[in-house]
This record gives C-alpha cells, structure tokens and sequence, in this order.
C-alpha cells in the first residue's frame, strides 16, 4: 500500500454502464464496455475505473449481499461518441483528490480505504463525491498479489 497523496484530476469525458447488482459483476460489466468500445470507435484514453457510490462500509456490505450495489463502471474517451440504451456517455467532474494505490486482490482493499478515510480525517477534509477505483492492470492476466488498483476520494 503506497501513501496517501492530494491530486487534481481534470474533468473527462467517459463512456460508462450504470446499474445494480453485487460489486462482483464489476469485471463482467467491464468486459460488456469493452465490447461496447470495439464497435463504436470509442477512443479509449485510459484505464477502467468503477464510481462507488456507497458512502460507508455498512452500505457497501448491504448492498453487495442484498444485490442493491450501484455498480458504475466507466472508461476515459478522447471524445463523445453516440451512446446505446445501456451506454451513456458524459464528462465526469475532476477536481482535488485524495489518492492511495491497493496492491493486491480488490477483496483485500479494506486497508487501504481505512488510511485513506483517516488521513481524509486527519487532515480536516471532506468527501464531496463517489470514490473512483481505477484498475490499472488486468486481474484476468496478472496473479492476486499483483493487481494494482488506483483510490481516489474527491475531497475539499
């Protein structure tokens, strides 16, 4: 686990799939966007990222085993494409941040969001939006130790 730093990330147009369901569908609805992606023309500017919408960890525990996750799995576009009835697509907001990177399975992540959420409070911060988990690398190609996942929480 790497240490928590302040980024300012600029607003981006994504292309994203929105819906409910257990955060266990998040590489399975990844993979739909990619297809999504091959046939559109879409211009792919960097690495999938999942909004979580959930603000604590009772609610994401509920959600996940009532099935109730909003799960929101997008990817950064150079440019607007046409959207579908289950693609939109929009700018996401940027803004000031806080990061950490996860090594290692995402099940395995609750570390780094307790560091994360204590320096938030800590340092006398606010979360102002969903917490962004950007995949940086492919957990169907790499081993569970390697996986590298991205955590930024929108903060002022």
């Amino acid at each position: 686990m790497s240490d928590v730093t302040v980024v300012e990330l600029p607003a981006q147009t994504v292309i994203g799939i929105k819906r409910t369901g257990s955060f266990s569908d998040i590489p399975f609805v990844i993979n739909e966007l990619i297809d999504f992606v091959m046939t559109s023309g879409a211009d792919v500017v960097g690495a999938p990222f999942a909004l979580m919408h959930e603000t604590c960890q009772e609610q994401v525990e509920m959600a996940d085993r009532e099935g109730t996750a909003v799960i929101d799995v997008n990817f950064p576009v150079a440019k607007p494409v046409a959207g579908s009835d289950n693609v939109r697509v929009y700018e996401l907001p940027g803004g000031t941040m806080a990061r950490i990177v996860h090594t290692g399975p995402n099940e395995e992540s609750e570390p780094a969001y307790e560091a994360l959420f204590q320096w938030i409070v800590e340092n006398g911060r606010q979360v102002t939006g969903p917490v962004r988990e950007v995949y940086l690398n492919d957990p169907w190609i790499v081993e569970p130790e390697e996986i590298l996942t991205e955590i930024f929480v929108p903060i002022a």
